[in-house]
């Protein structure tokens, strides 16, 4: 058969099955040298490629040109597999090939979801970058740079190849934002934004979700309802990413009631969403809506998510709904084959702890599939603190030789403990707790507290009364408590709107 014909055949092919005959054909006639790249091709164009035999086929072409490679990066890149494009970038380099402007994206985004043990790799492609002159001369190159050092913990380096960008995209500040966002550098955050905005530079959707979300963490309200102000001065449409931003800003700086209204008014809800405005519930105390929103949630044929669960169970630790945080534990891998994270297996723990099944809690964290990190006996060590007494100290003791393997230069393990011992009268282990802590050289972290007042934050530390009006601050502290003993307790404070 003619070559032109075996090529029309070829771009014809519409299923792997065909590909593989052709790919016999060609190796049995010796033409694969000749037809390969077009084989490759196809294969790679149809709606289900078959990776694996496309990197096979490309790898026993004799010398493939670099475009080949460029052609299979990117799907390898954005594949359950993207280590097969790092692999592969590798065999690039060993052949003698110089990656050009079209190679070192997806490969950097290869080794973004790979991170943080992509960080070498990562490192020398940003060297040959910079030895053949690409992290200059092309802007999308500094882009993913930024995103991979992000990814591998690493925002002073994404951060200096901004700083270093000798020509910047409204993609470029993003990229930054997302990097100050993602390492929690909130404060960075909004300084790049208004150095974003001198520079000329239009912010849009993607520049105010993440002001959004640094406001929501800095908990910084003047600055939650200038990002707000921001969205409506611009005109610009609220849209789902957008809308979910803005629930989660406020109800994480405790005005439920904003995030209601917003969530009320949006025309579309996604998971994130429902769980932003279930976890602002439960973090404001207001368990019983957020159980009532899951059950609207499920109403409206949303699966939730992790995040869904994370808000129901720290909803159940703050009201004491033991038996319902059982049963989102069991829902969650059950029914919704939802795997727990080590945050889901903490908050359980609270859950339990907290209402003072400090047995529970234990043989809970025992009976964890993985073992269990330092916050998870934190968490178990804080119940036994609040509910110390002499019946937990077999508990206390287990936990406190668990965090001394695993953090053992913690000041705050060995105060916690000193505190359970002299709250239960056992002065001779508060001693011992708080002479470890002398002799390891370990000091007392002091408690601090800040404020926001007329859009500046005030910042307290115990122990240091040099700060302004130090004595007008503890006078009106001590009349408010004296005139909170006269007042009754309320049962309940209805936070959110009638509207």
């Amino acid at each position: 058969m003619a070559a032109t014909s075996l090529a029309a055949l070829i771009a014809g092919a519409a299923t792997v099955q065909q590909i593989r005959q052709h790919h016999a054909k060609l190796l049995t006639s010796g033409r694969l040298p000749s037809l390969g790249p077009i084989l490759l091709r196809r294969l790679i164009s149809l709606p289900s490629p078959h990776l694996h035999l496309a990197q096979r086929l490309l790898l026993s072409l004799p010398s493939p040109p670099l475009a080949l490679f460029n052609l299979l990066l990117p799907p390898l890149a954005s594949s359950p597999d993207p280590a097969a494009a790092a692999r592969l970038f590798v065999r690039l380099r060993r052949s003698g090939l110089r990656p050009d402007a079209h190679t070192l994206p997806h490969v950097l985004k290869a080794l973004a979801r790979l991170a943080p043990g992509s960080l070498p790799l990562a490192a020398s492609t940003h060297a040959e970058a910079v030895k053949d002159g690409l992290d200059c001369a092309v802007v999308y190159v500094r882009n993913a740079l930024m995103v991979a050092y992000s990814a591998c913990d690493q925002p002073a380096r994404a951060m200096q190849v901004f700083d270093e960008m000798p020509r910047r995209t409204v993609v470029s500040w993003n990229t930054a934002l997302t990097a100050c966002l993602d390492n929690d550098c909130h404060d960075r955050c909004v300084g790049l934004f208004t150095a974003m905005v001198e520079a000329g530079f239009e912010p849009d959707q993607t520049t105010l979700v993440c002001m959004m979300s640094a406001a929501a963490e800095l908990g910084n309200l003047p600055l939650c309802k200038w990002a707000h102000g921001q969205v409506v001065a611009r005109r610009l449409d609220m849209t789902l990413q957008l809308g979910t931003a803005a629930v989660n800003m406020y109800a994480k700086c405790g005005l439920v009631s904003y995030a209601w209204r917003l969530f009320e008014r949006m025309p579309a809800r996604n998971v994130w969403t429902w769980s932003a405005m279930i976890q602002g519930f439960a973090q404001n105390g207001l368990a019983r809506e957020a159980l009532r929103l899951f059950e609207r949630m499920k109403g409206a044929s949303v699966a939730p998510n992790y995040v869904t669960f994370l808000g129901l169970l720290c909803a159940c630790s703050h009201a004491g709904l033991v038996d319902e945080g059982r049963q989102f534990f069991h829902e969650m891998r059950h029914v919704y084959k939802i795997e727990p994270m080590m945050r889901h297996y903490s908050a359980m723990v609270d859950v339990l702890g907290r209402n003072g099944r400090l047995q529970e809690a234990y043989d809970f964290v025992m009976d964890m599939p993985l073992e269990a990190d330092p916050v998870v006996w934190r968490t178990l060590l804080g119940a036994c603190q609040m509910h110390s007494s002499k019946d937990c100290i077999h508990i206390v003791s287990k936990v406190q030789e668990r965090l001394l393997e695993l953090e053992p230069r913690r000041s705050g393990n060995y105060v916690m403990v000193a505190n359970i011992y002299s709250d239960i009268g056992s002065w001779d282990e508060a001693a011992k707790a708080r002479r470890v802590m002398r002799e390891g050289g370990m000091k007392k972290m002091a408690g601090e507290s800040c404020i926001e007042v007329g859009g500046l934050v005030h910042r307290f530390i115990s122990g240091d009364n040099s700060c302004p009006e130090y004595d007008r601050a503890c006078s009106i502290v001590h009349e408010l408590n004296l005139n909170m003993r006269k007042c009754e307790l309320i049962d309940r404070i209805l936070l959110i709107d009638a509207e």
